[in-house]
This record gives C-alpha cells, structure tokens and sequence, in this order.
C-alpha cells in the first residue's frame, strides 16, 4: 500500500495493525524502517499520539556507535524473544556522547510496541512484526535533513551511513517486505 504525505498516514499505520492478529505475545509490534532522514521518528510520535499506551523506542540509541547497522538486528531479536514469550525484554543503550554502551533497559509486554528506525525490521523476525512501515526519501533530501541536524562536521558519518543503510536493506528485502510505504 503507498500513501502519500498529505493523508492522515499515522491513523493508517495503527488501523492496519489492530486489524491483524497479535504477534507479539499478546500485542503488536509496529516497525517504522527506511531511509535516514524520511523521517521515521516523526511518524512514530503521531502514531504514539494516537495510541497513548505505545511504547516507542528509537533504534538509533541500540547501535553500537555509526558502525553499529550491521549488529541492530540480533540486538532487537534479543529484546523481542522475551516479550513474544509474555516475559520482560532488555536491551542495552548506546550512549553516542561517551562512545561506549551504557544501562540496560527493561521493556515490559504491553499492547503495542512501536520500534522506528534505520534496521528496525530485520527478516530474522519477521513473524514477530505485525506492521512493517517503510519510509523513503530522496538521497539528497535526506543527506541536507542530517547535516541541518547533525552539523557539517558529520558529513563524512552520514555518507557512509547512506551506503551502510544501503546495504542493510538491500540484504533484508526490507522495502520488499512492508506492509505500508510512504514516500515523504
């Protein structure tokens, strides 16, 4: 299904969740993935607007560092293996300032996961995904919307993310997979 910015896409994304059978446990688990810059966190934040008893994290905090795109899989498998089974999840933040991995954190069954980020749906579990959403945007657009966040001086950060990403979604079929696309 495609959509496009001007329609109420959040309220879509949550309508094709409720309508398929939990997956996660006893909930459902939504992942918003694409493209860095289309802007993922934005659509989880109304998502979450709308579904206040959602719990959304930012896989951005789960990377080990900007070369951690190719381990994010297995770390969110490991937080979402428990909570499939009805029991506690944990994962472990990344703390971008000290450059190094911080506190653990617990994430309890509930009715709605919301997971966005860049690799947030791998294929190894992918039955555990009620909703997949992909998000695209032009390379450029998108590369302009990082360094007016990040600052110049990541450039060279983000353009190897852009051809780890790249990679990453080409291995996983991850635009193949969703259930939802918005071109923003």
């Amino acid at each position: 299904m495609r959509s496009e910015p001007g329609d109420s896409f959040a309220a879509r994304v949550v309508a094709h969740a409720e309508a398929r059978p939990t997956t996660l446990g006893t909930g459902r688990l939504i992942c918003i993935d694409g493209l860095a810059g289309a802007g993922k966190t934005t659509l989880a934040r109304q998502v979450a607007a709308l579904r206040p008893e959602a719990v959304v994290l930012g896989t951005d905090e789960m990377l080990e560092g900007w070369s951690g795109l190719p381990g994010l899989g297995a770390s969110i498998e490991s937080l979402l293996r428990p909570l499939a089974a009805g029991e506690p999840g944990r994962w472990r933040r990344w703390d971008w300032y000290a450059d190094g991995w911080a506190e653990w954190r617990r994430v309890d069954p509930g009715p709605l996961l919301v997971l966005e980020g860049v690799g947030s749906a791998a294929a190894s579990y992918d039955e555990l995904i009620t909703t997949l959403v992909w998000l695209e945007a032009p390379r450029e657009q998108r590369l302009a919307r990082g360094i007016a966040r990040d600052g110049e001086q990541m450039r060279d950060h983000w353009l190897t993310w852009l051809e780890d990403e790249a990679d990453l979604h080409a291995r996983e079929q991850t635009r193949a997979r969703a259930d939802l696309v918005l071109e923003t």
